[in-house]
């Protein structure tokens, strides 16, 4: 059977294929999941250590049942996903003798879920996709490949959480979608465009195969999946709840806690259906009782103070920009679908609404989508994606004395590439024995992200310098060099050609021929794996 895993910083969902009814439903494991209203069944991504020595932890809404969330305790975690990956400023929690990272939280979350499906239905999915954010893709990537490693499961891939969206609105025709995913720690827009007439096979970013093949051998048109344009950053429905708790500590003198913050939280979501919503919060100290009143109206200014909207319109502007240097203009956008629980907000559909026309918005599966997208790809889809950085070499530049990078290949660049990119290298001093090459990840030149600790809260924010920040891809032992020449080489000529180009697995390869001697160095070399 197959499933999908829309792991969140919020609330996580799990859905499979059933292959009686031939539909997708949603999962719900006893324990781990609540269920409010006319919302699927939830798992609130929730982990509070036990005993980190043998790796016992409490789960999803059992965290929430025995009150471990309220009390300011290192062993309990939230929005623990946005550290995955990331540089963390300050220091992690040891537990049991043992640091805790945010890797080791994830994997011990996630693993939980595996191993309670399997309790449950007393059977070993037969594969597994997992969504991950746009924006984090190459380092969470990494850290799933190993995680999954352990899981008994033949098949698992991964596909980002906007495309997922895409597909999981049901989206029947050929169709322009721009997807706005939304949830508690990150927001996506991404530009998919759905093609049901192509007949390629189906496939999907592999991290780990078994020897069964589960993709799509029925004979059946496959579906096409293109994401035209990407933007994303670390801003999600956490960060509104921690502007709310310092709302009322700056005006009512309440204690930031992690029980101030479960209030907060209940407060935004009250006011995406009503625009009064109060919640009292009681101090077992002191036995004194407050009563927490806030009104839409100063909930948005509170937004609009943090610049709320602006972030907003900014990723917008990228994702417009992406697409009209595909020749596509706002007017060619069929739809817009809204995803994650922070899209129920009703100043974030009000933004939308400024770009869009109403009828084309959609926000019907704010919860779900992305989980019952994911399972598509088992069905028949294939995701044609492009890269979300851009990648160069490292030369160095004579007039700022220092190491510069030249792109060589571009954000937005489609893969498989067709066309490699040819590069001819010479030697730089006299009789130089081997040339190197440095390829390095190109960042956004408005700087990073750091994450660090504020308090019991994790927190992120992008930080500019105004320079391109760079992560060398290839820079150790072994890795660098591409070429031995023989004879030596010397300046004033060209002596190696070089061909990189993208596979369908994102990986850089490369030939180098040698010149003088008309002679193959390297062929399909893989030389990193791309973002």
């Amino acid at each position: 059977m197959s499933y999908a895993i829309d792991f969140g910083t919020s609330n996580t969902v799990i859905t499979r294929w059933n292959a009686v009814t031939e539909k997708p439903e949603t999962v719900k494991l006893s324990g781990l999941s609540q269920q409010l209203g006319d919302n699927p069944p939830l798992i609130p991504s929730l982990v509070y250590v036990e005993d980190a020595s043998r790796a016992k932890i409490v789960a999803g809404q059992t965290v929430r049942d025995r009150g471990l969330d309220l009390a300011s305790d290192p062993r309990f975690f939230r929005s623990f996903k946005r550290g995955i990956g990331a540089q963390i400023q300050g220091f992690l929690p040891e537990l049991d003798e043992k640091i805790v990272t945010f890797e080791r939280v994830g994997e011990w979350f996630l693993t939980t879920l595996i191993n309670q499906l399997k309790d449950e239905t007393s059977q070993t999915p037969d594969s597994l996709v997992l969504t991950v954010p746009v924006d984090s893709f190459e380092t969470y990537r990494s850290w799933l490949t190993q995680v999954c490693q352990s899981w008994a499961i033949e098949q698992i891939r991964i596909l980002d959480e906007p495309t997922a969206a895409a597909l999981g609105y049901g989206t029947t025709d050929e169709n322009l979608l721009l997807v706005v995913d939304f949830g508690g720690g990150t927001i996506d827009l991404s530009l998919v465009q759905l093609d049901l007439d192509n007949k390629q096979k189906t496939q999907g970013f592999i991290l780990k195969w078994g020897e069964k093949f589960f993709g799509n051998n029925s004979g059946q048109k496959a579906k096409l999946a293109r994401v035209l344009a990407k933007a994303g950053t670390n801003l999600g429905g956490s960060d509104l709840d921690y502007w709310l708790v310092d709302y009322f500590a700056q005006t009512q003198g309440l204690p930031k806690s992690p029980l101030t913050t479960r209030l907060a939280e209940r407060l935004k979501i009250q006011l995406s259906s009503q625009t009064q919503a109060t919640e009292v919060y009681f101090n077992d100290e002191t036995f004194e009782s407050y009563e927490l009143a806030l009104e839409r109206d100063r909930f948005e200014e509170i937004l609009k103070q943090q610049q709320f909207f602006e972030q907003l319109d900014e990723l917008m502007t990228q994702v417009l920009q992406q697409a009209r240097r595909n020749g596509i203009e706002i007017t060619n956008i069929d739809a817009v679908l809204l995803v994650g629980g922070t899209v129920q907000i009703p100043a974030v559909q009000n933004w939308v609404k400024q770009y869009f026309d109403e009828a084309k918005i959609r926000c019907d599966r704010p919860f779900e989508a992305i989980a019952l997208g994911a399972l598509q790809l088992a069905q028949g889809f294939e995701l044609k994606d492009f890269l979300y950085h851009s990648y160069g070499i490292r030369y160095w530049n004579r007039r700022k004395n220092a190491h510069s990078w030249h792109p060589i290949i571009r954000a937005g660049q489609p893969y498989p590439m067709d066309n490699p990119v040819e590069l001819t290298l010479g030697a730089s001093v006299e009789n130089q024995p081997s040339i190197e090459l440095i390829i390095g990840e190109l960042g956004a030149d408005t700087g990073g992200t750091e994450v660090y600790f504020e308090g019991d809260r994790l927190v992120t924010r992008s930080v500019g310098s105004g320079e391109t920040t760079v992560r060398p891809l290839n820079d150790r032992d072994g890795a660098r060099t591409i070429a031995q020449l023989n004879p030596a080489g010397s300046p004033g000529s060209d002596r190696i050609k070089l061909q990189l180009w993208v596979d369908e697995q994102r990986f850089l390869r490369i030939n180098v021929e040698d010149l003088l001697r008309q002679e193959t160095l390297l062929r399909n070399q893989i030389v990193a794996q791309l973002s």
